[in-house]
């Protein structure tokens, strides 16, 4: 502030009014950023929710500001509150505002940093995991023992009702037609699923004749919605396989669509068996789940009945066509991802070099203590760590320190298969 320092009471005055400006404005964008993370999480660091939070820093900082300033001239000073107004002025509050700025964006670029790694571990990790999960879903799609049944139903209906067969080999041959069409996706439409276990029921519904009642709905809510594929076909696979199914003890089987998830839901009625079931089929769907999404599969069951609900998504994901569409696919995402890393990154430094004449300008005008090397200084740092962000370079392990430990632990995971 332009003033020698002397180790007095004016000294301590300024230590406490420092941190008492600190504290303040800590405290209240500290509430801000609670906020916006509690309400939009992993979304904060879009544009549109970026600016939201941003603005609302810069209120509060400001509001801080006004506080701390009333507190000092009211408690300390000894003003009314007549004249602290009266004497107010802009530029009383532009220092502590830039000082509040600077550290407000440093402190939202390492969160930023800080879950963009986040994001990129996981994506790798769903890359990583992505063969051994799609193996085990290939393995359970359809159970052995349904196919074996089928063909045995198949084989007496060809004697008894040739034309009743005919139906049952064209519904057979859509259910793996289905099958090898989507065993290479993460995710389907809801109404794609629907459709398929219409299908599905209609190879039952002719072994158990009408012993069963399903309800399916005709469309989803939501056109765009999507679940795990082959998902409804292993619940009604295993509502069939684990319930009494005769004409006196009718299994009843309805798909509804609620609060975002698709629920299946049968009336309980278990079979007396020795062999306990292996469970398969549901800690199948719940592992894919948890490589695409936070949601859970929810699992509920009462004397009466069994409801399983799987969570409806609204984002297509496809992480695996082929190798060659696989590999395109990914390199063209990453290379535009990067682009837009670039242009971030080029408009923060290009603000930075515009911002710091302007720091030593104002410095000069205001004063003999060179304040503005804090804010020059701070701001710097923001954008070293951005510049390494975007050219994944890191100080302590090099360039491309990133993908050389990835392709690592994914060697480490193919030689483990």
């Amino acid at each position: 502030m332009g003033r020698p320092i002397n180790l007095d009471e004016d000294l301590l005055y300024e230590y406490g009014l420092n941190i008492m400006y600190t504290v303040i404005l800590y405290m209240f964008n500290n509430v801000v950023y609670i906020y916006f993370w509690k309400k939009y999480k992993d979304r904060l660091f879009s544009t549109a929710h970026l600016s939201r939070a941003i603005a609302g820093g810069i209120g509060v900082s400001i509001l801080g500001i006004f506080l701390c300033r009333l507190l000092e001239a009211i408690f300390i000073e000894g003003e009314t509150f007549s004249i602290f107004i009266a004497g107010e002025r802009v530029q009383y509050y532009f220092v502590s505002f830039v000082i509040s700025m600077v550290v407000t964006a440093i402190f939202y670029f390492f969160y930023y940093y800080k879950c963009k790694k986040e994001k990129q571990v996981k994506e790798q990790k769903i890359i990583a995991r992505t063969a051994s999960a799609q193996f085990d879903a290939l393995k359970n799609q359809l159970d052995p023992h349904f196919l074996f049944n089928s063909l045995n139903v198949l084989t007496s209906l060809i004697e008894e009702n040739p034309e009743q067969a005919m139906k049952f080999t064209t519904a057979l041959s859509k259910v793996y037609r289905y099958v090898l069409e989507q065993k290479n996706k993460e995710l389907v439409t809801v109404d794609e699923e629907l459709a398929f276990a219409k299908t599905y029921m209609t190879l039952i519904k002719m072994r158990y004749e009408d012993s069963i009642i399903v309800k399916i709905p005709e469309k989803s809510v939501n056109p765009e919605a999507k679940v795990v594929p082959l998902s409804l076909q292993l619940l009604l696979e295993n509502a069939v396989k684990h319930n009494r199914v005769t004409p006196t003890d009718k299994l009843i089987i309805e798909i509804t669509e609620e609060n975002d998830f698709l629920q299946v839901k049968n009336n309980l009625q278990e079979k007396q068996v020795i062999k306990k079931s292996s469970g398969v089929g549901l800690y199948n769907i719940h592992k894919r789940y948890e490589l695409l999404t936070k949601k859970g599969v929810q699992i509920s069951k009462t004397d009466d009945h069994f409801m399983v609900e799987i969570p409806v998504l609204t984002r297509r994901v496809e992480y695996v066509k082929s190798s060659a569409d696989f590999l395109s696919d990914k390199k063209y995402a990453r290379a535009k991802e990067h682009v837009e890393k670039l242009k971030a990154f080029y408009i923060h430094l290009f603000m930075y070099l515009v911002a710091i004449p302007f720091f030593i300008g104002f410095n000069l005008l205001s004063g003999s203590f060179p304040w503005a090397i804090f804010p020059i200084f701070g701001w710097g740092i923001g954008v070293l760590f951005h510049a390494a962000d975007v050219h994944a370079w890191n100080p302590f392990l090099g360039q491309n320190w990133e993908e050389r430990k990835i392709k690592k632990l994914m060697d480490r995971e193919k030689s483990g298969l």
